[in-house]
């Protein structure tokens, strides 16, 4: 069964990961769901699930086939992809390629390729608290109060606090997690015209 932590934890990422993905659709292209495009590639980002003791979630891109030449060029485009992706500060703890086809109106199907990253962070890493006992102590327990009142389900301002840092920590991650991937392809597709 899951802890109160993990429920909380759990639903502050969610709210998080969607924040993210509205800010995303409204800076880029928005498309269905949790989808965004930018430079004709669609990005999305999954719904965040507690795995053990980690907050996880997967982010991906499509792989620009239609300006690619065959099989064998967008296996290289994928490995150049995860060799990049590999090598960024929080690393995605697996990097694959999915292929998905998609019968939108039963009498087509469409074929893509993805590559899909999947990113977990434990929940202990997700806030500090020495930084909770400062801010606390720095704001004082009324203002404290008045400024953490919004947060669902947490009982007291230090739990208020703790919730509010895991939303920030997650979506500050995701974005720089989406912002390598949209490098990285970027430059891959770059030197794949070059």
């Amino acid at each position: 069964m899951a802890t109160l932590k993990k429920i909380l934890f759990g639903q502050s990422a969610g709210e998080s990961l969607t924040s993210l993905v509205e800010e995303m659709q409204k800076k880029y292209n928005p498309k269905k769901g949790r989808r965004f495009n930018h430079a004709n590639i669609t990005y999305e980002v999954s719904r965040p699930g507690v795995v053990d003791d980690n907050i996880q979630f997967e982010i991906s891109s499509k792989i620009p086939q239609d300006e690619l030449k065959g099989d064998h060029d967008m296996k290289s485009y994928f490995k150049e992809i995860k060799k990049l992706v590999s090598k960024e500060k929080h690393k995605p703890v697996s990097v694959e390629m999915e292929n998905i086809v998609l019968d939108s109106r039963k009498d087509s199907e469409k074929e893509r390729d993805y590559v899909k990253l999947l990113y977990s962070y434990p929940l202990d890493d997700l806030y500090d608290d020495k930084d909770v006992t400062a801010k606390i102590d720095q704001m004082g327990q009324e203002n404290i109060k008045e400024s953490t009142q919004k947060i669902k389900g947490s009982l007291t301002p230090q739990g208020s606090l703790v919730l509010q840092m895991v939303k920030e920590t997650i979506q500050n991650n995701a974005r720089e997690n989406i912002e390598q991937l949209m490098s990285a392809n970027k430059k891959v597709k770059a030197e794949m015209r070059g």
